[in-house]
């Protein structure tokens, strides 16, 4: 049985053998918060935690994480970084090409980032289930997830990865042992490449914001229904997909070409596998109501019923 008591005192007694500084990706999340506070309790003004900008990001989500931080008492760096990352993926819509990608341009920033605080090591937040489906030499590779699949093998920076043997509810247990409040601890998954790989094909500004804001609908009529015991439960994950290819609709008396939504719901323990959520038709009905009302150039939404395996939680 997992022990926050052993597993806290094992990795910071590694953690002390560690000389030199470090500079840590944040996001906001479980994963990254408690890499972040775990090595900074050792480490203290060694790291440096940097939070970057890259475009696709949840709404409101800038000023979130910022405000996260502060009350843990880590402080943050923000780098503005969106017009290098739509730059580097300009033409790409190959989703394994995307996510190598933004791996690649994340370790380009903090390599610049770690230069100039004269850092030593790169801290992640990979857990396992990020590194058994980009694939270890046993098994094929499933998904690059951007903390393991786009590392340069000149890479300077070493990796300290203290979560890396962990699955989600452990880290969670992890985030309870160190009083963060359970909205940020209990807080759904998002991907290290954000809504990047949520918007399928080619990025543009267009599709990126329809995905930002179909995102924010599917989060608040899901936890809105939740609140009012609609729903017993919030699900595991839950959020929207913007489609690449357009479908006819109707617009006044005419025919019009919109973007598709997909919405995803899913229940899960660790994410290696998962099940649909079944939630309420009456809910799915809200939802597809706000986004085709709300967001202009879309104008159909499905809902994805498919299990993990065989199909991924997240699209890309």
């Amino acid at each position: 049985m997992f022990s926050t008591e052993k597993f806290i005192k094992k990795t910071s007694e590694e953690l002390k053998h560690y000389d030199g500084k470090a500079i840590i990706a944040v996001s906001g999340g479980v994963d990254s918060s408690v890499a972040c506070i775990l090595v900074h309790k050792i480490f203290g003004d060694r790291l440096k935690a940097v939070f970057v900008d890259t475009g696709f990001l949840r709404k409101g989500e800038i000023t979130e994480v910022s405000l996260k931080f502060k009350k843990l008492g880590i402080p943050l760096k923000t780098v503005e970084a969106r017009d290098v990352f739509l730059k580097n993926l300009k033409g790409v819509a190959d989703p394994e090409k995307k996510r190598k990608i933004i791996g690649k341009t994340f370790i380009e920033i903090f390599d610049s980032e770690a230069k100039a605080f004269g850092a030593d090591f790169l801290v992640q937040g990979t857990i396992a289930p990020d590194w058994i489906e980009s694939g270890s030499g046993i098994r094929d590779t499933i998904k690059s997830h951007h903390n393991v699949g786009g590392l340069p093998k000149n890479m300077k920076l070493k990796l300290i990865e203290p979560l890396r043997d962990l699955y989600k509810d452990e880290v969670r247990l992890l985030a309870e042992e160190y009083g963060l409040r359970k909205d940020l601890y209990w807080s759904q998954p998002f991907p290290g490449p954000g809504l990047a790989i949520r918007v399928l094909g080619e990025l543009t500004e267009e599709k990126i914001n329809i995905c930002r804001q179909a995102n924010a609908v599917v989060c608040d009529e899901i936890f809105s229904s939740f609140e009012k015991k609609e729903i017993p439960s919030l699900p595991w994950q839950y959020f929207a997909v913007v489609l690449d290819s357009k479908s006819v609709g109707i617009q006044g008396d005419i025919r019009a070409y919109g973007y598709t939504i997909a919405v995803r719901a899913v229940e899960a323990t660790d994410g290696l596998t998962a099940t649909y959520a079944r939630l309420p038709q009456d809910l799915l009905e809200k939802i597809s109501i706000r986004i085709t009302n709300e967001l202009k150039g879309v104008n159909r939404v499905v809902y994805d019923v498919t299990h993990k395996p065989p199909g991924s939680i997240e699209w890309e």
